[in-house]
């Protein structure tokens, strides 16, 4: 998809990811930026900061986990710029927690990493089916596709969040409308850099799997993917390979990558 005068819809667009990929795509001409987020005054500062730089946006608050409030979202869109060309399902948060975290933990990670994706993409389908046209791209992670020890709820999650986005690629397809599926590993992101601060086992294991990229790097590579209408898009490129390892022979993948049992 070219994005000259395209409406692009960000969640989790106020910092790390969300944030580089509308000043990324700043650069494209868009017809119009949708910042959204949970953090009201961070979205409206990147709003503002994208209208300094000559691109339309705006800034509209929402909880991907309340569909109501996606709703209201995608109608703000629609009523600002017009239908949403491409939606860049961004809202994400991680535990550092096993398995024996509290459902509360299960539950919201579940909320953000799974549903939100979920009721972003029932809000913004049925227009894109009309049209014929469109495009989802779901910020998963290669912990969606290779695992991560220390975090239990992350990686199942994200996990969930691939199988999602394939469903979505393989069901919608033949309508016109493009799915990719966006994983990085380690990334310079508030996610990253304070579970390394706090010692997160998850967050070394990140760390020491491959270079930590900047927000800016992984915002070209979406473009490049969006422009390529790729299903899976890999700013670190070993994943592809990683995960085709581990798919041709996973019992080797899991002796490989087993770690001593600690507390969790």
């Amino acid at each position: 998809m070219n994005l000259t005068d395209r409406v692009i819809l960000i969640t989790g667009g106020a910092r790390g990811i969300g944030a580089a990929i509308a000043f990324r795509i700043a650069d494209e001409k868009p017809r119009g930026i949708v910042v959204s987020d949970v953090d009201a005054r961070a979205g409206e500062s990147v709003a503002e900061q994208l209208r300094n730089l000559g691109a339309p946006a705006i800034a509209v608050a929402a909880d991907v986990t309340r569909k109501d409030e996606v709703t209201h979202l995608v109608e703000s869109t629609e009523a600002e710029f017009g239908p949403v060309d491409l939606l860049c399902s961004n809202a994400g948060i991680a535990t550092g927690m096993g398995v024996h975290a509290a459902d509360s933990v299960w539950e919201r990670s579940w909320a953000v990493n799974v549903l939100g994706h979920v009721h972003l993409a029932q809000a913004v389908l049925a227009g894109m089916t009309r049209r014929r046209t469109g495009h989802i791209v779901i910020t998963a992670s290669a912990a969606g596709l290779l695992g991560l020890p220390g975090d239990a709820p992350y990686a199942v999650t994200k996990n969930a969040a691939v199988s999602l986005a394939e469903w979505l690629a393989v069901t919608y397809g033949h309508l016109g409308i493009k799915v990719s599926a966006l994983c990085p590993l380690g990334v310079r992101t508030e996610l990253l850099m304070e579970g390394l601060k706090a010692g997160h086992r998850a967050a070394r294991s990140v760390a020491g799997s491959g270079d930590i990229l900047e927000p800016a790097e992984v915002a070209d590579c979406v473009v490049a993917g969006v422009a390529d209408e790729a299903f899976f898009i890999f700013p670190h490129r070993q994943v592809g390979a990683l995960h085709a390892a581990k798919a041709a022979d996973p019992d080797a993948w899991i002796r490989r990558h087993s770690v001593p049992l600690s507390r969790d």
